[in-house]
């Protein structure tokens, strides 16, 4: 049975591996583009005394896109903070049991996120406009389209919505790990964070 379920695991947990990737790349630029925001905020305020009204929204907007993107990737490699003494010091298998049962509660919880996400994001809330957010058409002879906060709100759909996927991939090793602890698992790709060990 556990080879069976590792034979789902690899395409599976591949596949996720290229889309947590380029969610990571999107991420890196989110958090460039927000430094340069807040960067050209702290100059035109400081330097030419003439504050801009749209940085401090739009860095608020590539912050949350950065968070939905990037941490997917953190749960998958168990970069969330947690406190995982007792599964440590209890024997494996029951340990294994016990992450099991928090990750299939985890997997409630997120479903739920996934429903309230999509209903903030494509409900009333999504239908108000950004405050200073504006794609400006002037320069075309057209009028400037102020950005819908459902471009802000999808950060959250889009994260919650990964980080229930890499739970499934998690829930789906825990598995094979509790019917054989020895079972080789595909790896998870390139860990770029530093651990408290």
């Amino acid at each position: 049975m556990a080879a069976i379920l590792t034979s789902i695991l690899r395409p599976f947990s591949a596949i996720l591996s290229i889309i947590l990737k380029i969610g990571r790349n999107i991420a890196w630029f989110a958090l460039a583009l927000m430094v340069c925001v807040i960067l050209l905020q702290v100059l035109m305020r400081y330097v030419f005394n003439n504050a801009l009204s749209w940085p401090e929204e739009a860095a608020r907007f590539c912050m949350l896109w950065m968070t939905g993107l990037i941490a997917p990737s953190a749960m998958r490699w168990g970069g969330f903070v947690a406190i995982d003494m007792l599964p440590q010091a209890l024997p494996r298998r029951i340990g294994q049991v016990l992450m099991l049962v928090l990750l299939l509660l985890s997997a409630v919880v997120l479903f739920v996120s996934i429903q309230f996400g999509w209903n903030h994001t494509f409900g009333f809330g999504g239908n108000f406009d950004a405050s200073a957010m504006r794609v400006p058409l002037d320069w075309v002879g057209g009028e400037s389209i102020r950005v819908k906060l459902r471009y802000m709100y999808g950060a959250l759909l889009a994260g919650v919505l990964l980080i229930f996927i890499v739970n499934l991939e998690l829930i789906l090793r825990s598995i094979i790990l509790l019917l054989n602890p020895d079972q080789e698992l595909p790896d998870t790709g390139e860990q770029i964070m530093a651990g408290a060990d």
